[in-house]
């Protein structure tokens, strides 16, 4: 499959150290959990923790929506949850993309009903056409377009991960 890169590594560098350097602000005195959303946001995860300059924890929670279609099931499963409590503490959702939302409202759900002190959602990608009208990101590194993303931890079928920008298909339409 073709692919044609979008996103090169020092913009996305530069872009990251900027969302960690907000959230360091934003955050300060507050020690805010990051809850990563596995697999696609574990290389911004590294990279947006190794930037903030504030005290902060890490956990990771899996879902799954896609399995290896391009296109999302419309069911969200849990395959791996949190293993942090997160009543009264600050969190931070850390998600790659958000494509149609419905990954991250049922996460967002999900997570406030475990009464945390706030609830706030930082994504790498955005694709703001799939959801019109709804802002579901407080904190965003790109706007997208509507097309198939690889790289930096996105995949397809699990490949492509490893790309160290992000690209697009030139032959899949979402």
């Amino acid at each position: 499959m073709k692919y044609k890169r979008f996103i090169d590594q020092e913009t996305l560098a530069r872009r990251v150290g900027e969302l960690g350097e907000t959230l360091s602000k934003d955050y300060e005195g507050k020690n805010p959990l990051l809850v990563g959303i596995l697999r696609g946001a574990y290389i911004f995860m590294a990279d947006l923790s190794r930037s903030m300059s504030i005290r902060h924890t890490v956990d990771f929670m899996a879902v799954s929506s896609y399995g290896a279609s391009t296109t999302t099931s419309g069911v969200v499963r849990i395959l791996k949850d949190l293993d942090t409590p997160l009543f009264q503490r600050h969190v931070i959702i850390i998600e790659d993309i958000v494509d149609s939302g419905l990954t991250l409202k049922y996460i967002f759900r999900l997570l406030s009903a475990r009464l945390p002190a706030s609830l706030k959602v930082c994504a790498l990608l955005d694709k703001e056409i799939a959801h019109p009208g709804e802002q579901l990101v407080d904190y965003v590194g790109f706007e997208v377009p509507n097309r198939y993303i690889i790289g930096y931890g996105l995949d397809f079928d699990q490949q492509y991960r490893n790309l160290p920008y992000i690209a697009h298909f030139e032959n899949i339409d979402v």
